[in-house]
Formats: structure tokens, sequence, C-alpha cells
């Protein structure tokens, strides 16, 4: 029989029929692989099933029931639990803690879960679990790669959930390529897809990034599935957060927030007092700011430091926010506010290592770069809240009620908001106090 081949793009998964150095989708450059596709004639297990059409008005509104995980946190990004029948798909870094996840989220499950292994042995994963505390339980362990041995002990098994580590390792009959290949992750995860929607079982996904971000394989992979979960953080930090990038049953702005140690992962239920930095004595280029990830307020610190340029070209640094957005406000502060920041050195860090994209923490931003420069210290007791417009002025931002709210939980005194927010302070016991344009912020660094 004739070997069939095809070029795939290994970055985005886009077939061609000769081989190409560019991608003409991804405009990738050497990411066209050639791969073995011809198809064997192999039962895989899965029963006919028999479908009609159904009326639109006889379908069923009603919430979807969701199975609750015992983990507050994942719960939270997934949209209340998990929907039965769904197939989720989680990314992350190598180390960052994807399996020691699953493995918690599987010994906590009351009935039956299957964890299907194909990187770690049996012996490692219950020696990870000793290191969890957590009773077995109902979980039971398969070291398996081929999908259709996979298929008949699920059939066999009937788990209530399934959970596979991870999708590059397995390799289906159906295509004769290697594990890990374009083909092969596609054609083994359309198989465990549609066992999934055949039983109503909920299954989750593990995979591996590439050297991007992306999560590694076809980008076809991430459509098929129902949501799919990004896993990311500093390694050398403690915390992780967990994002929703899709999902089909939920919102994707939650965010869970981890801690990493030595029993595994730690549910953060009040994050804003950990990503706080106590300090004993008041130090310059540090502002306070609340962001909003989802519908959860967040305090972070913000750090600047700003120096002379030491080789010439002044550098911008930056640690968990945009370097797009802060060379916006150091232009802004420039023009603005009258300060010479283009020959400085700028380095601009988030505390905790995690990321945040809300424009809301542009004042704090603005107000740690005015405090460094200046070497003044501003209160640990201020929080900043507000987004900077291009001419200068402070833009009002959503949820700002919430926010504050939260600042005067944890006991800070004076809250800075634009001007434009509409806010009675008679609601809350923090000293509030209106901001036109970024140029009125500076007397408070003098």
């Amino acid at each position: 029989m004739k070997i069939k081949t095809t070029y795939y793009c290994q970055n985005c998964g886009t077939q061609y029929s000769k081989w190409m150095g560019q991608c003409t989708v991804c405009k990738q450059w050497n990411t066209i692989v050639e791969e073995v596709v011809s198809k064997k004639e192999v039962k895989s297990g899965i029963k006919p099933g028999q479908s009609k059409p159904v009326k639109l008005s006889e379908i069923d509104t009603t919430e979807e029931y969701r199975i609750p995980t015992q983990n507050e946190e994942l719960d939270r990004v997934l949209g209340g639990g998990i929907v039965p029948g769904s197939v989720i798909l989680l990314g992350g870094e190598p180390g960052i803690g994807k399996s020691t996840l699953m493995l918690q989220v599987a010994l906590g499950l009351p009935f039956k879960t299957l964890y299907i292994s194909g990187e770690e042995s049996p012996k490692q994963i219950r020696m990870r679990a000793g290191r969890i505390g957590i009773d077995s339980g109902q979980m039971s362990l398969l070291f398996e790669t081929n999908v259709q041995k996979i298929l008949h002990n699920l059939y066999k098994e009937q788990p209530g959930i399934i959970i596979i580590d991870s999708i590059q390792t397995l390799h289906t009959d159906v295509i004769d390529s290697s594990a890990g290949s374009i083909s092969q992750i596609r054609e083994s995860a359309a198989e465990i897809i549609k066992y999934a929607k055949q039983t109503n079982t909920p299954v989750f996904i593990i995979g591996h990034i590439n050297k991007e971000g992306q999560i590694a394989g076809p980008k076809i992979l991430e459509h098929m599935v129902d949501t799919v979960l990004q896993f990311e953080g500093d390694r050398n930090h403690l915390f992780r957060i967990l994002r929703a990038q899709k999902n089909r049953f939920g919102a994707t702005h939650e965010i869970g927030i981890f801690e990493m140690y030595a029993k595994g992962l730690r549910e953060i239920k009040n994050p804003s007092k950990l990503l706080l930095t106590s300090h004993d004595t008041a130090l310059s280029g540090t502002a306070i700011a609340v962001a909003v990830e989802g519908i959860r307020p967040l305090l972070v610190e913000v750090q600047a430091l700003v120096g002379p340029a030491v080789y010439g070209t002044p550098q911008r640094t930056t640690t968990g926010y945009d370097i797009k957005r802060l060379h916006m406000i150091l232009a802004v502060l420039e023009k603005r506010v009258g300060i010479k920041l283009s020959g400085k050195d700028v380095f601009l860090n988030i505390t905790g290592g995690i990321r945040i994209d809300d424009p809301g923490i542009d004042l704090a931003v603005a107000a740690a770069i005015l405090s460094s420069n200046n070497d003044v210290a501003v209160s640990s007791q201020w929080i900043f809240i507000g987004e900077l417009g291009l001419t200068g002025e402070v833009r009002p931002v959503t949820r700002i009620e919430q926010r504050i709210s939260e600042a005067a939980k944890l006991g800070f005194e004076r809250v800075f908001v634009s001007k434009y927010n509409k806010v009675n302070p008679e609601n809350f016991s923090i000293e509030i106090n209106g901001i036109a344009e970024i140029k009125d912020l500076k007397y408070l660094m003098s």
C-alpha cells in the first residue's frame, strides 16, 4: 500500500499539499513538516447512535446541571462547576502545576474518576498523591497511551469524570504517524470528545504549550473542546492564576488564584492581603491599585524604579504589565506633567508574580513612577484607581463601588479616583478624592 503523506504547520495546524518555507496563515517560518496520514480501517469501540431533528420550541432552556469539583477557585473559572459531557483543555508551562491541580481535583471528587497518564508512572502519581495528603477516594489510575485501549477501559469502567495527562502522548491506530504529531493530536482528541458527548461524561485534557505560550498542536484542538483553561504564573513565585480563554458554558473573565506549597496547590480566598507587601518604613516607587479580574476586586502593589540611563539607551522593562501601555503612560507624563523621562531607565513590577491587564491601575502606575522619579514616598494608606488617557485626563473605570469597598474593607484611609466616576462618598468609610487630570497628582509627589 502506498503511504500517503501531507504537510502541516506545527504552529497553527494548517494543511498543505507540498512543503513551504512560510505558513501563509500564521506567517511563521520553518514550521511546516511532513506527516504520514494514511488511515486504517479499525473499530474504535464507539457505539453508533441515532439522532433526529428537534423543534426549537421543544428544547429545554432550564439551567444546565453542574458538577461541583470541591475546588471553589476552579468552579469559579468554569462558571459554577463542570457541565456533564463537556471537554476541558488545560494548558500551561512545564512544572507550573497542571498535573497537581488535576490530581487534587480527582482525589477530592466523591464519585468514580479515572486518571489516565501517559507521562508519569503510577508510582510517581501515587507518591504525589501521598504528598498532597488527600485520601484516594474513588480515583482509579490507568497508564496507557493507545486511544483504542483507553476507550475499551472507559466503556468497561464507566467513570464519572476522566482526566487525560496529556493529549500529546496519545496515539490512535487510525493514523500512521508518531505520537505528538499534528494529525495524531487531532484524531486522538476527536475520538475522546466523541466518547464524552455520547456518554455525557466530562473530560479534562492536559496539553503542553509551545515556546510562544500557545497550546501545542493544531489550533483546531482549541475549537474542538468546550473550554480552554490557561494555568499561568512564575515558577519562582508562589502564586498561580487559572484563566478561561474560552468557555461555552460560562464567562471568560473570571480567574482563580492558587498558592503553590509543599503539599500541592492551596486556594486563595482573599488574595488582596497576600499580594500586598508589608513595609516597616515608607519607600518611594510603590503605589497600591485595585484591579478587577472578572467580578473579583484585587488589590495589587505596583513598584517602579526610575534612574539615569546607564548604557546610553534608556531601558523599559515590565513584569506583569503591558510594556506598550507603560510607554504610553511615560509619554503622557512627559507631555502633560512636564517630567523628563526620555533619558531615564524605567522598571515596573506587579508584585506576587501575577499579570494585570486592567487599565484601571494606570493611575497607580503613574503614581509609582512619579514617586520613584522624585524620590518621595507615597503613603501606604492610599489607593489609586483610574485609567489614563492620552490627553492626560483620568478616565472613569468600571465597578468603581466594588473597588472602593475592597479598599475600605482592608482598612485603607484614602482613595484617588477619576473625578468623572459617579460615587457617593457617604456610602463608604474611606476618604474619596476625585482627580480630573494626571497633573493634579503631581503635587502629591512633591
